[in-house]
């Protein structure tokens, strides 16, 4: 049976959106130190600033995405806010793939792009590639899982949170049956409920994104869990 800890242990919570300030991201804090959640992400504005937080919290992680929200920004522009979030500590990055790019099949184009930001982040900071999952049909999941493959990522991610949709387990099942154990997958968007989240932990999904209010709620459904069982 998983434990809370093993749950938190999974999860990465964040304060992305357009609104989100310094408090918010302070409190984010304070609930990661205090469920031990793995991973604690930001906009890249506030990555100095989470690193400070977290410089004593070494089983903590250090998170900020790269061409965030849409991935639609210039190869160059990415490769500079990559190496900038280095700069100011982060220890994951999550890199949005150029969706638009992929589904006019510029696979080459999309492909050096995430080579180059891997290859900067090689032994500085593990790396995720969203492919943004709702914006993708099921014939292009085959091709998209190869790209990200092929980029030298640390783990597949399904979707950035800003599309909507839902917990998307049975894609993801797709997903996993593809990659088996090529790469990790990282499982985010639209997950709500202890019951999503053990659907995808059995599918063997390596981590989550999901929002600070619902993970907390999963992990607390864990502990009443354990509780009842001893």
């Amino acid at each position: 049976m998983t434990t809370a800890r093993e749950a938190a242990r999974l999860i990465d919570i964040s304060a992305v959106q357009t609104h989100n300030t310094l408090k918010d991201i302070r409190s984010l804090v304070e609930i990661a130190k205090q469920y031990r959640f793995i991973n604690v992400h930001t906009l890249p504005c506030w990555t100095s600033a989470l690193s400070e937080m977290l410089k004593d919290e070494p089983d903590i992680f250090v998170g900020a995405p790269v061409g965030f929200p849409s991935g639609g920004h210039t190869a160059k522009v990415k490769m500079l806010e990559a190496e900038q979030l280095l700069l100011d500590g982060v220890q994951e990055m999550d890199i949005v793939m150029n969706v638009g790019k992929f589904k006019n099949r510029e696979y080459a184009y999309v492909l050096d792009e995430l080579k180059s930001i891997v290859r900067l982040a090689e032994k500085k900071a593990l790396t995720k590639v969203i492919i943004e999952l709702n914006c993708l049909d099921d014939r292009e999941l085959k091709d998209v899982c190869s790209l990200v493959m092929d980029s030298g990522a640390a783990f597949l991610k399904t979707g950035t949170g800003w599309v909507k949709g839902n917990a998307n387990v049975e894609r993801i099942a797709n997903i996993k049956a593809f990659v088996k154990d090529r790469i990790k997958v990282k499982a985010a968007g639209g997950i709500r409920t202890p019951q999503e989240f053990d659907a995808l932990l059995a599918l063997g999904v390596d981590r989550f994104g999901i929002n600070a209010q619902s993970a907390v709620a999963i992990v607390r459904y864990y502990e009443e869990l354990g509780a009842r069982t001893i």
